[in-house]
């Protein structure tokens, strides 16, 4: 194919993802999944290859493209399959992230895979919003296994145990079933394509695409001079008494190719900030990816070029029971923060100062049985300053990509009401491009609950870049008070919470 057949073939098969996506949001039942955009959606090849992807979370996809080879390979693949799974350890990311998966078939040849990724509230802890802190894996809700929810379109015996787990709750059949409505929507528009295709010409053009995107990113590497490149920054507690905690990167570039190897990271923790492998990559190949042209197909051939190291038991490749729920999230985003760190020494002129870096997970609910209800949110942060402009305020960054839930679909769904929601005005670091502001989101409950906080950068602050100052440090409060980072609190009718999330860094000097 030329290179605008190419773009065209790309363009139709992200579309695919596309349609996924829209129709999950308008099936799902939770807030955390229609409003708040909580999932993500792929296109693989039969290989377990990434062909394509939406612009959703870039810690779901990086990570269901590094790890969904080893699931598909596990199963023989028959027409109306559908794998479920959420073992972070087996391809997944947290307990709480289900990926399911649907294999297309013409006739009886398989063709590929469509895939969606999406973050339950619920999946089965003792603690409410499933974002518990856990010192092991079981204690963070149930554990699926790689296993077909799904044969000959109809569900299996495996999806009624799952459902059993998770209590058949309104809300959990709801979200499921979203899910598994929005493959089926993404095995038929795929098919159409391979059929408007041929089988031949279609597997033809995946080959192009990944040998396209391939091209880009040996150009991309090959603009970034040659040499050895390490960056370190430390994660500020685990919650359960660890502190200080290392993340440590030697990134080396040479001839095109790229080495991120984490030797020298903190040993895995008792809390659950520890992460898989698979998140690892995830983070990595988010940065590389924003190096990109916008039109970099999102493929497997992106990656190749790309290769992770990381020492067993630590706490950027845990071993499991390790407790993880955190570290597809807060430690994710440090893991961004510390690739670009490297990189800004190499090419300081494409790398922004630190954004927020935290996620500001809020979990919260009652699980008893006269009541029982679930919330999770994330709340966005500043943005770090860059060499062409100032950071945004009061935005997502890096690997997360969700929408704030709205305070009206928050009041309606749940016993709180939000009592402020501003700019945390001066939290973005001074610079030449000053640092985005953070948040301050304020809410009162108005019935008993238990609320669990995961949040980073309350001890050490966003890094300002070429003599930008230092983002704002983060602050939890329960009725004026201070709480810590990561914590599980009882809150009566009445008290307060409120979260001021930390500003980016700024960049460049003052003028």
């Amino acid at each position: 194919m030329n290179t605008i057949e190419l773009s065209i073939f790309s363009s139709r098969i992200e579309s695919v993802c596309d349609e996924m996506g829209a129709v999950l949001q308008r099936a799902a039942f939770s807030p955390n999944i229609k409003d708040r955009l909580d999932f993500s959606c792929a296109v693989f090849d039969l290989r377990g290859q990434l062909c394509s992807q939406a612009a959703h979370i870039p810690v779901h996809l990086g990570s269901m493209a590094y790890a969904m080879q080893g699931v598909v390979d596990r199963f023989d693949w028959q027409s109306g399959d559908m794998v479920a799974f959420n073992d972070p350890y087996l391809g997944g990311t947290h307990l709480p992230d289900v990926t399911l998966v649907c294999p297309v078939h013409d006739g009886e040849r398989l063709l590929g895979f469509v895939a969606n990724r999406a973050h339950h509230a619920d999946i089965g802890s003792d603690t409410p919003g499933s974002m518990p802190l856990a010192t092991h894996l079981e204690q963070e809700g149930v554990l699926i296994a790689p296993q077909k929810i799904m044969r000959k379109n109809e569900t299996s015996v495996e999806f009624d145990k799952i459902m059993r787990s998770l209590g058949h709750s309104v809300e959990s059949v709801g979200d499921f079933n979203a899910q598994i409505s929005a493959n089926q929507r993404g095995a038929e528009r795929l098919l159409s394509i391979v059929t408007a295709y041929g089988t031949e010409e279609y597997d033809l053009a995946i080959n192009d695409l990944n040998d396209y995107g391939d091209r880009l990113m040996e150009q991309l590497l090959r603009s970034i001079p040659d040499g050895h490149y390490g960056f370190e920054d430390l994660m500020d507690d685990d919650g359960l008494g660890a502190e200080n905690i290392k993340i440590q990167l030697a990134l080396t570039i040479q001839s095109g190719a790229v080495l991120a190897d984490f030797s020298g990271t903190s040993p895995q923790v008792k809390g659950n900030i520890n992460c898989p492998l698979s998140v690892v990559a995830a983070a990595v190949y988010y940065v590389f990816r924003c190096l990109m042209p916008a039109n970099t197909p999102a493929c497997f051939g992106v990656y190749r070029r790309l290769e992770i190291k990381a020492p067993i038991g630590s706490l950027v490749n845990a071993v499991k029971p390790a407790a993880v729920a955190a570290g597809n999230v807060e430690t994710s985003t440090r893991l961004v923060d510390v690739v670009m760190g490297a990189l800004a020494k190499a090419i300081p002129d494409q790398i922004p100062a630190a954004s927020h870096g935290s996620m500001n997970n809020v979990a919260m609910g009652v699980k008893t049985k006269k009541a029982s209800w679930n919330y999770y949110e994330t709340i966005g942060g500043g943005m770090g300053g860059g060499a062409l402009h100032a950071g945004l305020s009061g935005v997502q960054t890096h690997m997360t990509n969700t929408l704030n839930t709205p305070i009206e679909s928050l009041e309606m769904h749940y016993p709180v009401r939000i009592e402020r929601y501003q700019i945390r005005t001066g939290s973005g670091g001074a610079g030449r491009h000053k640092g985005g502001d953070g948040l301050v989101r304020e809410m009162s409950f108005l019935q008993p609950a238990q609320v669990t906080l995961l949040t980073e950068r309350r001890q050490y602050q966003p890094w300002g870049l070429l003599g930008g100052k230092n983002g704002a440090l983060g602050e939890n409060q329960l009725n004026g008070k201070a709480l810590p980072g990561k914590v599980s609190v009882d809150v009566k009718a009445g008290d307060r919470l409120t979260i001021k999330t930390p500003g980016g860094g700024g960049y460049g000097f003052e003028e």
